[in-house]
């Protein structure tokens, strides 16, 4: 968003909680932001973030505005046009625009591709909302994988999710943890919480899913230095 309003000299204030990533903070605001840190979590900043629009008369964009949805699903139809035959593909799950972006190209090129949820067992949100057919919030939202950190479900969202993925898949912060090393080890990939996420659901799925075509979405690597030397210190 900053970058995109750096290009259209346009004036970007974005609205992050107390104690966000202090790497992808300054990241925001080396692209131009004005970066406010409001709230203890996701759902008060978003709150403020509102309030500021309506008081100032800008224009809000949400987590789950179409547009961006729109946009963040092209990475959906990269895959699908790059990578054939797909059994299922995991996608983390945060206010839910890469899920649905990624449920919106597999129904528009008409493929069979599974598409599964994964959520942070400390911020369950769409995994209750799933399976209750509604928006179920929660009261907290406390997780390592800050990208997943929802307690407020987006209804639209939970529509789509409902209708297009098959199950939702929760994780809890040592998966999340032991996920992130070995993508590191592995692979040589540094993965915030939310981007490791998807492997710790196949980890956990991996009888099941054994002999299927997988892909895993690794959605960022927004991980604070600090966090993740001792992350990759730690045992598995």
């Amino acid at each position: 968003m900053a970058f995109a309003a750096a290009r259209a000299g346009l004036r970007a204030v974005i609205v992050a909680p107390r104690g966000n990533s202090r790497e992808k903070n300054a990241a925001m605001r080396s692209l131009g932001a004005e970066l406010l840190e409001r709230g203890d979590d996701f759902q008060e900043a978003y709150e403020e973030a509102v309030r500021i629009a309506e008081a100032e008369s800008l224009h809000m964009v949400r987590s789950f505005d179409p547009a961006l949805v729109a946009g963040v699903a092209t990475y959906a139809l990269e895959l699908f046009e790059t990578v054939a035959d797909l059994d299922a593909v995991y996608v983390p799950i945060g206010m839910g625009s890469g899920i649905c972006g990624t449920i919106a190209v597999r129904d528009a090129l008409g493929l069979k591709t599974e598409v599964i949820g994964v959520v942070a067992a400390g911020a369950p949100a769409y995994a209750l909302s799933f399976a209750a057919g509604k928006p179920v919030a929660t009261q907290t939202a406390e997780t390592i994988a800050d990208g997943m950190a929802c307690r407020t479900p987006d209804p639209e969202a939970v529509s789509i999710i409902k209708r297009g993925a098959s199950r939702i898949v929760t994780v809890d912060d040592h998966e999340i943890r032991t996920a992130v090393r070995c993508l590191f080890s592995d692979t040589h990939n540094t993965a915030e919480g939310a981007g490791a996420a998807p492997l710790a659901a196949l980890l956990q799925e991996r009888d099941a899913m054994r002999g299927r075509r997988v892909v895993l979405i690794l959605s960022g690597g927004n991980v604070d230095r600090d966090v993740f030397a001792q992350i990759l210190a730690e045992e598995s």
